[in-house]
């Protein structure tokens, strides 16, 4: 193939791209819209903020178990039924008046992001040109960083200007023209024999990897859960006008694109453990200096956006850093644990959310960082040990287990 040919962007590798920026807005946008929510269904912050639990947990526990089902299907198939039931699930979050309806409504929609999101991946690197295959990837699932500083934020303004009904419409409209785009533009990649459950979850019975797991979990319940509940600090706690809700994500995801690849950076320069240790450490600090601004009362102004700048640059860096661990590890499934990784970080946010949504009603907007940086010091400790390499003789034998469970 030319170099041409490989420099070339296909039409459906950006609907891919669009497809997981669908995907992150829907995820990160409930923090901007929360106390809109919560007020219209008539409902407290902290109870609103289970549907931020119900869409984590569904994608976090359902995506290992849809990836199994969904193993002989088309992938092109999986991603348009995937997208159209995504779709349906934001339209319908216009109707809903009552919180446990929206509930369902979000299990099914985190559903149908835990089938999206791997399949957009494993057709973007199925289907890339020979030596482009990194290239393809990274376009691939950059749409889930790109929402930080764009779907976020206009989501935001959307249910600002509109309503919180507005901005799922929107999700939906989005989505559908993707589906529709994708049936018609998007290459097949024919289904294979499944990987049932309990291979998929073999990397875990390696200490290593259990614990970088179960550190990207406290990640999550640490910094995703004040993240949730960042637009309830702002305009609720400090008394902000709605706007600066907006321009507060759009600081957070302006600094959280720059943050992804610093991570990657450091990550590089320094080794896997040296940068996770760098960057959960300021995570846990960059949450306690929070907390204990918003204990002493701080105001909105630059200091507090100076803090949300600081701590975004911290949480974003997370996810290359401890990937790169986990692969460290146990290169031979390096897909399966990296997998696992991010069905730990969605676990945390979703169990973290329920705390923290118990935290603000109770305690108040300084109590989720607080309790978070404890969250996050936590996983920090499960950092500090030293990587080994598991080596071929192991892996063999935890491969004899997975196949005798077969």
């Amino acid at each position: 193939m030319t170099q041409t040919a490989r420099d070339k962007t296909p039409g459906w590798l950006m609907l891919l791209f669009i497809a997981t920026l669908a995907l992150g807005t829907d995820e990160f946008v409930i923090s901007g819209i929360l106390p809109d929510v919560a007020a219209d269904m008539n409902v407290t912050a902290g109870r609103a903020g289970l549907l931020v639990t119900a869409f984590a947990l569904a994608f976090c526990l359902g995506s290992p178990v849809v990836a199994v089902i969904t193993d002989r299907m088309d992938k092109k198939v999986v991603l348009v039924v995937g997208l159209i039931v995504f779709a349906v699930a934001n339209a319908l979050m216009a109707l809903v008046d009552t919180l446990w309806l929206a509930i369902v409504l979000r299990v099914v929609a985190g559903l149908a992001a835990g089938a999206v999101s791997p399949t957009a991946m494993a057709i973007a690197g199925t289907r890339a040109p020979s030596g482009s295959e990194g290239r393809y990837l990274a376009v691939a699932t950059a749409g889930l960083t790109v929402a930080l500083f764009t779907g976020v934020p206009i989501g935001t303004l959307v249910g600002q200007v509109w309503s919180w009904r507005g901005t799922f419409i929107l999700i939906a409209v989005v989505s559908c023209v993707v589906a529709a785009l994708s049936a018609w533009l998007t290459p097949r990649v024919p289904g294979n024999e499944p990987t049932p459950l309990s291979v998929r979850l073999g990397p875990i019975r390696n200490w290593q990897i259990l614990s970088l797991v179960l550190a990207m979990f406290l990640c999550g319940a640490g910094g995703l859960t004040f993240y949730s509940y960042l637009g309830v600090t702002v305009e609720r706690e400090l008394g902000a006008a709605p706007s600066n809700v907006t321009w507060t994500l759009l600081l957070v995801g302006v600094v959280g694109v720059f943050a992804v690849f610093a991570g990657g950076s450091l990550t590089d320069s320094r080794g896997p453990r040296a940068g996770r240790l760098v960057v959960v450490g300021g995570h846990a600090i960059a949450l306690l200096a929070v907390g204990t601004f918003l204990l002493f009362s701080g105001g909105f102004g630059l200091a507090f956006l100076a803090l949300v700048a600081a701590w975004s640059l911290f949480a974003w860096a997370l996810s290359p850093a401890m990937q790169a661990s986990i692969i460290t590890v146990d290169p031979q499934r390096a897909m399966l644990s990296a997998a696992l990784g991010i069905s730990g970080l969605y676990g945390g946010a979703g169990v973290g959310a329920a705390v923290g949504g118990s935290l603000i009603d109770s305690s108040g907007a300084a109590a989720i960082p607080l309790v978070s940086s404890v969250f996050v010091a936590a996983a920090w400790l499960l950092c500090a040990r030293p990587d080994r390499r598991l080596e071929p003789a192991e892996d063999r034998r935890s491969n004899e287990g997975e196949d005798k469970e077969r």
